[in-house]
């Protein structure tokens, strides 16, 4: 007998498959089973017992077409059968030869087709309707996908951060707060367990020992790290899946076109079931060209399984219509509910998570098929579709990864002295931060879509706050924190309408510093939020592509003291709003586009530094203007295209600093000498061939920058500025270094790396202040120096 067995790769499925077989289907794969041994079991008798028995026909030749054979069926009681005459035929010695040639032969030609190829037939289109039902998990563009969902499912339905999350919410929704938190403690516990657990340990927990949960320390709410992982990684499989699969509807399709299929094949099996059922017969008339060798040419045959094949036809036939009406409902199904498309909507309202989106297309159908078998799984599903729940665990995640120990490691002192904690690049803000009550300054950078929970309040020290690129929500409670607390703000974004309103309220502000760029067609009028709530800015700093100074820098007029402005080359056109500012100390217009020093500049009576870096100045003859600002004291014209200094720097008396380094100077002044008050003077990075004797008249002078020039002399008269501290040489073309050098004896750094030096004067041993670490020079050429001169130096 041939095995069910064999067939079995026909309908071999994995068992995780399972899932996306509704009852009908399900129902189907009994049938198909019942049918396919229905076939075998006709089969196996086909091929071993199936035959026929004939006998020679007696009966006169015009009776044969009415009824052929009937006479041999029993009639009336046994009296008439005992009264049956033997019907003798031919004799001869092949008898049997005889028969059996007959019965081969008319088994061959006049038993119907459909008596002999029953089983086979039923067989064969048991086999179609399995691979039918089963196509669309082995064809390679609806197999993988499958394989991947249900792969995906498993882990999502498993994993205890599902356990979690519906877990808070449902905690979140009872009734009384103390019942919320043993709620969510206590799955949290069950969760932490891992996933075959959690599922089945969570109403034992919560029923049977809610008390105790209570008393656990906080730690336990946390998931493990490798469950953290693991749930992260699911959420970005979860959306590159999703993207994926709604972009088709091939799975949809393909389960329409094999049930389609199967109606189809239902019908037809049908139909010719019924038409052919009655051919199977248990008497079979035969007539065959046999009379020469038999003696005969009319036979009555009886087909010995004729009765059990139409038992099993009627059978067959039962469970093809069983089958195909299952098909029909099928049908019914897949067109009376759009299943291209499926609505969390449900789940939203039962979990409270309201971002859960809809999904179509193979994805919505994929669902409704899972719901067909357990809708638990597609709530359990929908947590790893929404926003919230990833952002909950990102923040569950954090908090694991970044514990108070570990943040503080990290802090350290900034350039304005105040104890700092940065993160840079972080999926998020952990909880964590707000346990360092420490903390002055808080740092976060390339963070997204931070919101400041109420532990912010829990810096009692915080006192500067910077957010680049970090958009950040405040809630209206903690503002009042943060205006009474924060000191210094930063704030670095694409655009300045990002910048969060709540910045411009925050009363005890020092120091802002915004950088962003205004949109092209805004970029003229420059318009920024009102300061006027900032009452104690002192310090304003701002970054982008104004067409002119904001108009609401004004509203600080009053106490402004530091105004930089950074335009990253973009013409600066409009100043005339800066004369308003009569408390200004500071101005920096950094890379604003200017050919010549603002007029506007020149009302600032308050202005005691200046810094015009990185423009387009190539004249300064307006520096004469600098006199009425009287208490300016630095100056910083370096990075521009300035050819020459005028003689009238001569009127700048109180100037201390100079910068002109990184110009087009070929030469100086002598009317430089005439600024008695300059201590530091950097013009390197130009085109200077000499420097003019005056400048021995700088008394005070105690820093000179001349680097990358084309100096091949020094003027005596240098050496007579004997507060020099730092002398700086290198890279130029000086042949020799004057002995005069041993007067500067409060030289503590001197450069003379990049010329043409043969050798060192060892009136260098002079300079009390200079040692080797000052001295940047050839190692050959200090070697050259006397022993007793580098010893000295070398003195500690």
């Amino acid at each position: 007998m041939i095995p069910v067995a064999e067939f079995k790769q026909f309908t071999e499925q994995q068992p995780a498959f399972k899932v996306l077989k509704p009852w009908w289907d399900v129902l189907a794969e009994y049938l198909t089973v019942a049918m396919l041994m229905i076939g075998v079991f006709g089969c196996t008798l086909q091929v071993t017992q199936d035959k026929i028995i004939c006998l020679p026909n007696h009966e006169p030749q015009e009776n044969l077409s009415e009824a052929p054979c009937q006479h041999l069926l029993p009639r009336g009681g046994p009296e008439q059968m005992g009264a049956l005459q033997e019907v003798k035929g031919l004799k001869n010695n092949l008898d049997l030869q005889q028969y059996s040639f007959i019965n081969q032969l008319c088994y061959e030609t006049a038993l119907h087709w459909y008596a002999k190829y029953f089983p086979y037939l039923v067989v064969i289109h048991t086999l179609i309707f399995m691979v039918c039902t089963s196509f669309w998990f082995k064809f390679p563009g609806t197999s993988s996908k499958i394989e991947h969902f249900i792969s995906i499912l498993g882990k999502c339905f498993d994993s205890p951060w599902t356990t979690r999350a519906l877990s808070e919410v449902s905690g979140e929704n009872q009734k009384g707060p103390a019942t919320a938190g043993r709620a969510t403690a206590t799955v949290a516990a069950t969760a932490g367990a891992g996933p075959g657990k959690a599922g089945e340990g969570e109403k034992e927990k919560v029923l049977v020992e809610p008390e105790k949960v209570v008393t656990e320390p906080p730690v336990v709410t946390l998931l493990d790290k490798k469950e953290g992982e693991q749930a992260k990684a699911l959420f970005e499989k979860v959306k590159k899946f999703r993207v994926h699969v709604e972009e088709g509807d091939i799975l949809y399709t393909m389960y329409i076109r094999q049930t389609v299929l199967k109606v189809c094949k239902f019908l037809v099996i049908l139909v010719y079931n019924l038409v052919y059922v009655e051919k199977i017969s248990f008497l079979v008339a035969c007539r065959v060209e046999t009379l020469e060798v038999t003696g005969y040419a009319s036979f009555c045959c009886n087909h010995t399984k004729a009765h059990l094949f139409s038992k099993l036809a009627f059978c067959y036939i039962s469970f093809v219509c069983i089958y195909g009406l299952t098909c029909i409902y099928t049908l019914y199904w897949l067109f009376h509910r759009p299943l291209k498309e499926y609505s969390f909507r449900s789940v939203r309202e039962e979990t409270g998570m309201g971002d859960i989106p809809d999904v179509k297309n193979d994805f919505a159908f994929m669902l409704h098929l899972i719901d067909q078998y357990d809708s638990l799984y597609s709530k359990r599903f929908a947590v790893f579709l929404s926003e919230v729940s990833e952002s909950r665990l990102k923040q569950l995640n954090l908090n694991h990864e970044w514990t108070p120990e570990k943040l503080r490691q990290k802090l350290q002192r900034n350039t304005g002295g105040r104890l700092e904690l940065a993160l840079c690049m972080l999926p998020g803000l952990p909880d964590t931060v707000f346990e360092l009550s420490e903390v002055e300054s808080l740092r976060l950078e390339a963070i997204c879509d931070i919101t400041f929970p109420p532990g912010l309040s829990q810096l009692v020290h915080l006192q500067e706050l910077s957010l680049l690129h970090s958009p950040a929500r405040l809630p209206f409670s903690l503002q009042v924190f943060l205006r009474d607390h924060l000191k210094v703000m930063r704030v670095k974004c694409e655009e300045l309408r990002e910048v969060p309103l709540w910045v411009f309220g925050l009363r005890s502000l020092e120091e802002l510093h915004l950088e962003g760029l205004f949109p092209q067609e805004l970029a003229r009028a420059a318009t920024l939020e009102s300061l006027r709530e900032l009452k104690q800015l002192k310090v304003l700093s701002l970054r982008s592509n104004a067409g002119k100074v904001p108009a609401s820098v004004t509203d600080v007029a009053g106490h402004l003291q530091r105004l930089s402005l950074h335009n990253d080359g973009a013409r600066l056109v409009a100043l005339n709003s800066l004369k308003k500012l009569v408390a200004l100390r500071e101005l920096e217009l950094v890379a604003c586009g200017l050919e010549r020093i603002p007029h506007a500049v020149f009302s600032l009576g308050a202005l005691q530094e200046l810094d015009l870096k990185d423009n387009h100045l190539r004249s300064i003859e307006e520096i004469l203007s600098f006199q009425h600002c009287r208490k300016l004291v630095t100056l910083r014209l370096w990075h521009n295209q300035i050819a020459y200094v005028p003689e009238h720097v001569r009127k700048l008396k109180s100037l201390e600093q100079l910068y002109l380094s990184y110009n087009k100077l070929e030469t100086l002044p002598s009317q430089l000498g005439l600024c008695s008050g300059l201590r530091l003077l950097d013009v390197s990075h130009n085109g200077l061939h000499s420097l003019p004797p005056e400048v021995g008249l700088l008394q005070n002078l105690q820093h000179l920058a001349l680097s990358y020039n084309a100096l091949d002399a020094l003027p005596d008269e240098l050496f007579f500025c004997r507060k020099l501290r730092t002398l700086l040489l290198g890279d130029n073309q000086l042949t020799q270094l004057s002995p005069q050098v041993g007067a500067l004896r409060a030289l503590s750094r001197l450069e003379l790396k990049g010329n043409r030096l043969e050798m060192l004067p060892e009136e260098l041993g002079n300079c009390g202040g200079l040692k080797k670490a000052g001295l940047l020079v050839e190692d050959t050429l200090y070697q050259g120096l006397p022993a007793e001169v580098r010893d000295k130096m070398e003195e500690e």
